[in-house]
């Protein structure tokens, strides 16, 4: 037995066109929204939706990733501030000699 009631607003042409389904299928409008929704809440449920299959190829490309950085340092998370410190030292003074010797001045030296 019916109790609820939800009610929202809708384009009148997407209420025409409920209205025009509803009426192909010799049914009323009611009828047609409640097995529209509970088609589709069945759908979500068992996983079949198009966002879910979406989602899963997305987990799948993302877990080919996962774990592929390799490398020979096992020290490099411990000293990653230390490495990304050198790498922006590294680009600026490869940006001040690059200034400098556009302007004719000596390069940058590290003092370590």
């Amino acid at each position: 037995m019916k109790t609820e009631v939800y009610s929202w607003r809708l384009s009148a042409d997407r209420k025409a066109e409920l209205e025009e389904e509803a009426r192909r299928e010799g049914t009323s409008l009611s009828a047609l929204l409640d097995r529209v929704t509970a088609d589709w809440l069945a759908e979500r449920r068992n996983g079949h939706s198009e966002d879910e299959a979406e989602q899963a190829a997305i987990r799948k490309r993302a877990m080919t990733a996962i774990g592929s950085v390799a490398g020979d340092d096992p020290t490099r998370a411990e000293r990653a501030g230390e490495l990304v410190r050198e790498i922006i030292y590294q680009k600026h003074r490869k940006e001040s000699n690059a200034l400098a010797r556009r302007f004719g001045r000596r390069t940058a030296r590290r003092s370590d």
